[in-house]
């Protein structure tokens, strides 16, 4: 596996510096050695600027944010980050690769969750390069592995969660965003290490069922919703009554036989669980009757 490593390039300045009086001397003499006839002349003069265009190709710019990857004769040699002119062998070959944090959204991918329930699914990926020499050398295009693994990566995750659930003990896709959301960019991490990239954040940005199953699957979302609510709200309304119960033994405020307390009983679940307003009714007689 090649590793990044730091290569200090020179200041590009420095030679620039040099190119400029010495291409105004080379052509000064060239002009010389033509006036005069003098062959030699021209012919140290000529190769004096060829050796001065040479030079020349070794200047190359680094921007903010940006990195250029150098060969040797398909030899790994280092990269530059230093921001500038600067300025290398001629003979090295100069690949930019942007530093820059990039994000992309993948397309909609039609995938089974955990429950074998058709769903739309789509996110966005936050990355960048933190390493110019697997990012070149390890994968042939870096940015097509990191759509691709991304996509793979979000038909993979998506299979080890259900939808939607009604149990805040169990992770769903819609219902737990942030847990799906570290999941996902931990997952993507692990594809994408061999490329040289960091994860920035990976998010869920389309989620739904499925069109030929989202009409009936609604209908079934609304009849798990309402089954959960009544499942808690007879919970609450049990144990409101063992408390009731429990409160009015402890401080004897009535003595109740069990036909009495099965009586209050049914009366206080009809009145915690009902979905309507009940009508109280006042007994002006005894306990009784």
């Amino acid at each position: 596996m090649i590793r990044e490593k730091e290569f200090g390039a020179v200041s590009g300045w420095v030679i620039v510096f040099v190119l400029i009086p010495g291409g105004a001397a080379c052509v000064w003499w060239l002009i010389s050695g033509i006036r005069g006839e003098h062959m030699a002349w021209i012919i140290s003069a000529l190769v004096a600027l060829a050796l001065q265009m040479v030079l020349a190709a070794g200047l190359f710019v680094v921007n903010p944010n940006e990195a250029k990857v150098l060969q040797l004769f398909g030899k790994y040699v280092g990269t530059a980050r230093q921001p500038g002119l600067r300025f290398a062998n001629p003979f090295f070959t100069k690949r930019r690769v942007s530093m820059r944090v990039r994000n992309f959204e993948s397309a909609r991918l039609k995938v089974n969750d955990l429950d074998g329930n058709p769903i739309e699914i789509a996110a966005v990926v936050v990355w960048r390069v933190v390493d110019t020499a697997e990012a070149i050398f390890e994968v042939d295009d870096y940015e097509n592995y990191v759509h691709v693994q991304s996509e793979s990566a979000l038909r993979n995750m998506v299979t080890s969660y259900p939808y939607d659930v009604h149990d805040d003990a169990q992770l769903s896709l819609r219902g737990h965003t942030q847990a799906i959301a570290d999941h996902l960019r931990k997952e993507i991490q692990e594809r994408l290490s061999k490329a040289g990239v960091e994860v920035i954040e990976a998010r869920i940005s389309h989620l739904a069922y499925a069109s030929e199953i989202a009409a009936a699957m609604l209908q079934r979302q609304q009849a798990g919703a309402i089954i959960a609510a009544r499942q808690r709200i007879v919970d609450g309304a049990v144990g409101m009554v063992e408390m009731a119960l429990d409160r009015l033994a402890r401080n004897n405020v009535v003595e109740l036989d069990e036909e009495r307390k099965a009586a209050m009983v049914s009366n206080l679940l009809v009145v915690l669980c009902s979905e309507r307003s009940t009508q109280p009714i006042v007994n002006t007689g005894t306990l009784h009757h």
